[in-house]
């Protein structure tokens, strides 16, 4: 399996829609996804992470060279994993919460949620 990325716009946000696998040999992809958006001038990036199914620690690494990146220009990371993510555990809130980082990210339950200035993050 691969990953795709499509990016939409709402409002100041880019966000980038992840279907796939997150891996060594598709983490790339996301990189240069993040620094693609940078690169034009979108300094608020949303990844909506809920359709992705596998996440190793290539993965993880670029989420976090990801957050990395937008709080070294001044912009803001925003990762979604959906409301049953955060319940019961998907596959990249596992892993985030396994290696001790999801606490350095903004995760929101839905796009909705990750666009609105007044959504509060779930907690960690």
């Amino acid at each position: 399996m691969t990953l795709k990325v499509a990016e939409t716009e709402q409002g100041v946000w880019t966000v980038l829609h992840m279907r796939g696998e997150l891996d060594l040999v598709t983490s790339p992809l996301v990189r240069q996804s993040v620094h693609d958006a940078v690169a034009v001038g979108c300094h608020d990036v949303v990844l909506d992470l809920s359709e992705v199914f596998f996440c190793d620690s290539s993965g993880v690494g670029v989420l976090i060279a990801s957050r990395r990146l937008m709080r070294s220009c001044g912009g803001r990371l925003r990762l979604i994993l959906p409301a049953r993510g955060a319940e019961e555990g998907s596959h990249v809130n596992r892993v985030l919460g396994a290696l001790g980082v999801r606490r350095l990210f903004e995760v929101y339950p839905d796009w909705d949620s990750a666009v609105d200035e007044e959504a509060q993050p779930l907690s960690a």
